[in-house]
């Protein structure tokens, strides 16, 4: 039996961190409901401590979701709860995210504190957000550069508090996939009552590791993955949404895990969110980048005219996207040439195709990349009989 992975996208949040990528109120009324319809399960709105900007924001969206968990983020700070309580009034699944660091970085410098008043303040919070909401996620931030035994027991202390999800972030995304799934395993399996709440992933991606680690921390039993859409967020970024999500979908087989993710709608919610955040998404992204399913080596044209699943592991259709996309350049050959000159009613015999070719090769070193324009108007005219 397949295994459910909640997908909390924080793109609302930690995504609109990107500096020039601010969200209105407006436009996260826009994107809520879109990031809904694909699947997520928890929605992190805002932190509405933060400015009334994002108050209003956090709850003018908890009212339109319908679904999924609308996610108010605090600090353990009773103002910030209060804050946070007061803007998710009228959500109809409500979830105050509170915290507070425990690396030693993070209690010295920081904090200016010990271990143990951070953990004094940790407990208070997670009682004070329960007197408000059922459903308390802790996060202990910096939990990827945290002492592993220290970090057990703070959170052995918030379960015990009234948390039912456990947030371990990997703040600098300084972990290897492995030592994420060290820890995330060690959790597991010594701190008490862990296995009546959800360990949660929240990695970063300033080493590019963010979407291994959230993966690996799966493997070792975490059952919901923080992330935003296209990797958005401070930095390097987040854990991509549509990375996790399609790597444990291709992966079902062996992993077994399953998300509520509405594969079809990927490439549709990707670019809503980077227009409306006005943040470009590159071209070689995994999954929805402009070049994920594009093709311009003759060597990787010919297997893939043969066969799509010779050099694409995900069918594009899958995500959303029409088709794959044939790039003719010098590197391409002359399977690649027939097939965009098949597709817009030229088909050639060997020998015509031939002389074809030799013509593609004199434009496409002159140019970056050749178009049916180009084909049109420099090698079908080199074929009377072909009528066009």
């Amino acid at each position: 039996m397949s295994q459910r992975v909640y997908i909390f996208d924080t793109t609302l949040r930690d995504g609109e961190q990107v500096p020039g990528c601010k969200l209105t109120t407006a436009e996260k009324k826009i994107l809520g409901p879109a990031l809904e319809d694909l699947g997520v399960d928890i929605l992190e709105i805002g932190f509405p401590h933060s400015s009334p900007g994002d108050f209003e924001a956090v709850q003018e969206v908890s009212k339109l979701l319908k679904t999924a968990t609308s996610c108010a983020l605090s600090r353990a700070i009773q103002k910030d709860i209060d804050v946070a309580a007061d803007a998710l009034q009228y959500a109809k699944r409500p979830r105050i995210h509170t915290g507070i660091g425990t690396s030693d970085s993070h209690i010295k410098y920081k904090f200016n504190s010990t271990r143990e008043k951070v953990l004094e303040r940790a407990v208070a919070a997670v009682k004070y957000a329960k007197g408000f909401v059922e459903d308390v996620e802790f996060y202990a931030e910096d939990a990827g550069r945290s002492d592993l035994e220290y970090l057990c027991q703070v959170l052995e202390a918030v379960i015990k508090a009234g948390a039912t999800v456990l947030n371990i972030p990997d703040t600098t995304g300084y972990c290897l996939p492995d030592m994420y799934g060290h820890k995330i395993k060690y959790i597991m399996e010594n701190v008490a009552g862990v296995h009546n709440v959800i360990v949660s992933t929240h990695c970063h991606n300033d080493l590019g590791l963010a979407t291994a680690n959230s993966v690996s921390g799966v493997q070792n039993g975490a059952r919901q993955v923080e992330c935003t859409m296209n990797g958005l967020g401070e930095r390097a970024g987040n854990a991509a949404l549509e990375e996790v999500a399609m790597v444990l979908r291709q992966h079902h087989h062996e992993l077994g895990f399953e998300t509520g993710i509405q594969y079809k709608k990927i490439t549709e919610v990707s670019r809503l969110v980077s227009e409306t955040m006005g943040m470009p998404v590159q071209a070689n992204k995994a999954i929805v980048g402009r070049n994920a399913f594009a093709h311009s080596s003759g060597i990787h044209q010919d297997g893939l005219i043969k066969n799509r699943s010779t050099y694409e592991i995900i069918d594009p259709a899958d995500v959303g996207v029409e088709g794959h996309n044939i790039v003719l350049t010098a590197r391409s050959g002359r399977r690649a040439l027939a097939y965009r000159l098949d597709q817009i009613g030229c088909p050639l015999n060997d020998v015509d195709l031939n002389r074809a070719y030799s013509k593609f090769l004199e434009i496409a070193d002159q140019k970056k990349e050749v178009v049916d324009t180009d084909l049109a108007q420099e090698i079908v005219p080199m074929f009377e009989k072909v009528n066009v």
